[in-house]
């Protein structure tokens, strides 16, 4: 029950409030006890009696009913609605705490645990779990102890009438509480398997609708329905199976509760019979009945929504409780005024301990200013190297240092707040331009978006939209083309103005006019900023001050575009290929597209 000790660290900044719907609920739910004691009164001390004329018996009937009209009427709805709105206030207010905290810690995830779970069932968590557990604070901490406090309530009146009486009223309790406590458990572990069924599902079909346009380029359909279906038929025979148990509950619980009043009416009336107890008692009593089983079939229901929440709180804290791969150490400073001197002392990594190692001993020393970058085949390690200086990932072994500071001895966030990222797919989100750009600096004024955007070659196409800065991309940019949002991307890196540039592949799949426009904007910023290009297209980094070739995880070459060509190794054959690949025509038109620039308008990579 760990779980739910967590959750209630969120429960308790609301206690006094929880207290306050309780005692309000058991002046709500004390309330219709009264029925069975008028009721008794009107039976026996107004109908019943030969001492009263019909005139007083009306009078008096006419007082009582009229204060009961007054108390349910005037009195009973304010009460109701206020019980109604606390309960329903805290309920929500602690979701709204449990979801703020759970985006918290998403944002603090490695990737690691990103590339190993669904987006879906990482949705379904915050949503619809979060969104059962209300009922654990609703029904559990609430409903249950106003119907316990009923039942205590009204049982003790019905001992004041006639103790063998109440007894056989209560004779069924224990059978009761034995089969909840067993249908319990069933419950929750049907529960908790629907749930994770619902997750997959979720997660399958949110990987299925980003996926369409691949879908429909192999006419997939067919097979994909069937693949839903499986997901889909999963779900169901785990909702049938929690189905099946709560209706058992549902079916045993019913059953006894039925039973009780019977037991009552027929002992009562025996005794009514013989002389031993009067009419009015005997009504009062089936009232009461009515007043003490109705709270045990509601908590027949609650049981079963607490299962289902409890199940959800479960799967919540499973989510809340996955430890973080990246934590700053105890004391860690800030990363302040950094030159961008950057060291890779012999680095080592493997993803997974039970996998080979990615990179095998790297060491590097890169100056302030200087432009490095990395190629060789696919695989080799260039990505996860530069996914390291942010601390994306933490190296297994060795060191990587900034102006001499171990990166592992900074907060994570102040060192990612010096570094700026251009991807190959870079993701935007489905606003406006100008909010996509301000995600280098949130605080940003218009003139400074609008300077960013000039410096990164996207004001003119920004402008031509129909509604300039602010037009909405669309989900993942897709209204805008890869150049527009490369350039998007490096606008906002202008923006964020950090010593430190890393590029992966950011030119790869563009042609030759957004590439040129790119590279144009990129040099820009790369001026007096260290530089790290990740690049397939050699042509594109010949500029660069060193190039780093990396094969199989280590370093096999380092120098100049000339230096390596006249080495002939590695980086010469990849050179000679890719010229071949190109084919003359596509190699001419390069070097007439570099020709007509002047030095300055050269491409950075």
């Amino acid at each position: 029950m760990k779980s739910i000790k967590q959750y209630m660290s969120f429960v308790k900044p609301y206690k006094w409030k929880i207290v306050w719907t309780i005692l309000i609920g058991i002046v709500k739910f004390g309330i219709p006890l009264l029925i069975p004691l008028i009721l008794k009164y009107v039976v026996d001390d107004i109908i019943g009696t030969n001492a009263l004329s019909n005139a007083e018996k009306t009078t008096q009937l006419f007082w009582i009913m009229g204060g009961a009209f007054f108390i349910f009427v005037v009195l009973r709805p304010p009460i109701e609605y206020f019980r109604q709105y606390l309960a329903q206030w805290v309920g929500n207010r602690v979701l709204f705490d449990i979801r703020d905290k759970l985006f918290d810690h998403l944002q603090k995830l490695s990737l690691k645990y990103y590339s190993q779970t669904k987006t879906g069932e990482i949705i379904s968590r915050v949503i619809n779990d979060v969104e059962q557990t209300k009922n654990f604070v609703v029904t559990g901490l609430m409903n249950v102890w106003l119907d316990l406090v009923t039942i205590i309530i009204a049982v003790s009146i019905m001992l004041t009438f006639d103790v063998k009486l109440t007894i056989v009223a209560i004779l069924l309790f224990p059978l009761y509480g034995f089969s909840i406590k067993y249908f319990f458990a069933k419950l929750r572990k049907s529960t908790r398997e629907r749930s994770q069924a619902l997750a997959e599902m979720q997660g399958h079909l949110h990987e299925r609708v980003q996926g369409v346009p691949v879908t429909r380029s192999f006419a997939l359909e067919d097979y994909e329905q069937e693949q839903f279906g499986e997901q889909n038929n999963n779900f169901w025979d785990k909702s049938m199976n929690q189905i099946n148990w709560n209706a058992r509950t549902f079916a045993v619980t019913n059953t006894i509760t039925d039973l009780a009043p019977l037991l009552v009416i027929a002992y009562a009336a025996y005794h009514v019979i013989q002389g031993n107890l009067s009419l009015g008692t005997m009504v009062a009593f089936v009232g009461f009945m009515d007043q003490v089983y109705s709270p045990l079939r509601r908590l027949v229901n609650s049981s079963t929504v607490l299962t289902q929440a409890v199940a959800s709180i479960d799967r919540v804290y499973e989510l809340a409780n996955e430890p973080y791969d990246i934590v700053d150490k105890p004391g860690a400073s800030e990363l302040k005024d950094v030159v961008g001197t950057i060291q890779f002392e012999n680095v080592k990594f493997q993803y997974d301990k039970e996998e080979n190692q990615v990179l095998k001993g790297i060491n590097l020393d890169v100056e302030a200013g200087e432009t490095i970058a990395l190629v060789g085949m696919s695989g080799g390690g260039k990505s996860t190297l530069i996914s390291l200086i942010p601390r994306f990932y933490d190296v297994t072994s060795g060191a990587i240092k900034i102006d001499g500071i171990d990166i592992r001895d900074v907060k994570a966030r102040s060192l990612r707040d010096k570094i700026g990222i251009v991807l190959q797919d870079n993701i935007l989100f489905s606003e406006s331009i100008a909010m996509n750009i301000r995600m280098g600096n949130p605080h940003a004024t218009d003139e400074e978006v609008i300077a960013a955007a000039k410096a990164a070659n996207a004001h003119d196409f920004i402008m031509e939209m129909p509604a300039g800065y602010d037009t909405l991309v669309g989900e993942r940019g897709v209204k805008l083309s890869g150049g527009q949002k490369q350039r998007i991307a490096i606008a906002r890196v202008f923006l964020k103005n950090p010593p430190i540039l890393i590029f992966d592949e950011a030119t790869s799949a563009l042609d030759l006019e957004s590439e040129h426009m790119i590279q144009e904007a990129v040099e820009k910023l790369a001026a007096e900023r260290t530089t790290f290009i990740v690049a397939h297209r050699l042509a594109t980094i010949t500029h660069a001050d060193r190039i780093v070739v990396i094969e199989n995880g280590q370093i096999t070459e380092v120098g100049a575009h000339d230096e390596l060509m006249q080495l002939q190794g590695s980086y010469y054959h990849l050179y000679q290929v890719q010229n071949l690949d190109n084919g003359p025509t596509e190699a001419m038109e390069i070097n007439k597209h570099e020709d007509h620039l002047t030095q300055e308008e050269k491409p950075l990579f």
